[in-house]
């Protein structure tokens, strides 16, 4: 049997957006109202779920897959931020996050925001 954490706590809200944001890509909050992608080392608000001209449908809570660069992170709650390229990475002193799947073949873990 497999098990399946999506549609875990999903809560979604819609931004304006600030820059080219891309679905599934983490975002970060550039202004009111308004999210913007994220750099390298920056903390990280949720993923966008959808975009529509300028606007966003972030998703804030729950579980979502991302990619990840640099070392693999560790099941269980790992500080992570931003990567620079929509993903994240294994970050000192950054938010902690409940990582509860890692496939290092295709260098994704799976987290709760």
């Amino acid at each position: 049997m497999n098990i399946s954490m999506k549609g875990y706590g999903e809560n979604t809200a819609t931004f304006k957006t600030d820059g080219v944001v891309c679905v599934s890509h983490a975002v970060k909050m550039a202004d009111n109202l308004t999210v913007a992608p994220c750099e390298s080392g920056d903390a990280f608000i949720g993923t966008a779920v959808n975009v529509k001209n300028d606007y966003a449908c972030v998703q804030l809570d729950g579980y979502v897959t991302l990619s990840y660069t640099g070392t693999a992170p560790a099941v269980g709650y790992c500080s992570l931020a931003s990567d620079g390229n929509g993903g994240v990475m294994v970050a000192e002193g950054a938010r902690e996050y409940l990582v509860t799947d890692v496939d290092t073949a295709n260098k994704t873990a799976g987290i709760i925001l």
